[in-house]
């Protein structure tokens, strides 16, 4: 049955408003994944939806009224609100809302854990890498990477002590890119963040949500390759889950 939903956050953040702006509307593939506005009110938003508020950078909504390639979804909406804080960066409020068509629960717990872990990233980049290009690369795990566990199979394999808490830095085996020092930026039993000088490694949980495990990479290196990076990973992921 069809049900409305709203998904709302507020955080503070060491960056000025025109940052916060240029990475939700032009630097995406440094913590999302690459997405383009049409910079006017009324123009094209990403998944076919419509910018229903442009005010650089104080305020920018986009609404689909039909989601691409999600049945489970008929209408999304997100909406962002920055104001400068006094003393020096800014505040900002993030709304997503919409109707979800079956599966409720589930697909309203999903999004709400992925908001938390998507606007962490975000956090990250501003704070690491706001203003540097990124090359996105994502790649879902086989289909028995939606086994209870299989999340702590991946960070296991990456060399990652199930102990290990946020701040602490580890040596990781990045496929593609070998050994490498990586800070624990974020982790829980749904999601691991990985961060090293030159890029941020993003672990999804998804098979709490029955759907395999899933794993982006923004790279800021200079001529980092998206196809080889995904590539590197799907035959590493495949091997892990044979």
């Amino acid at each position: 049955m069809s049900k409305e939903f709203e998904i709302v956050r507020e955080f503070e953040v060491d960056a000025s408003p025109e940052q916060v702006w240029e990475a939700l509307t032009t630097g995406t593939a440094g913590w999302l994944w690459p997405m383009e506005y049409e910079p006017r009110e009324g123009g094209a938003a990403p998944h076919g939806g419509t910018v229903t508020a442009w005010d650089p950078p104080r305020r920018l909504t986009g609404r689909v009224e039909n989601v691409e390639g999600m049945s489970q979804q008929t209408l999304n909406q997100l909406d962002h609100v920055i104001e400068p804080r006094e003393g020096g960066g800014s505040w900002v409020r993030y709304v997503h809302s919409g109707i979800l068509v079956e599966d409720w629960d589930n697909q309203y717990d999903g999004a709400s854990k992925h908001t938390d872990f998507y606007l962490h990233t975000l956090r990250q980049y501003l704070l690491h890498f706001t203003g540097r290009t990124a090359v996105f690369a994502t790649v879902d795990g086989p289909a028995a990477s939606q086994a209870a566990g299989a999340l702590e199979v991946a960070s296991r394999g990456l060399g990652l002590p199930d102990e290990v808490a946020e701040g602490t830095t580890v040596r990781i085996e990045a496929p593609g890119a070998g050994p490498v020092e990586a800070v624990v930026d974020y982790r829980n039993p749904y999601f691991v963040g990985l961060r090293t000088d030159t890029a941020m490694y993003r672990l999804f949980g998804r098979n709490h949500f029955g759907a395999p495990v899933g794993i982006s990479v923004h790279d800021f290196a200079p001529g980092a390759d998206s196809k080889a990076i995904e590539g590197a990973w799907r035959n590493w992921l495949d091997g892990l889950y044979a």
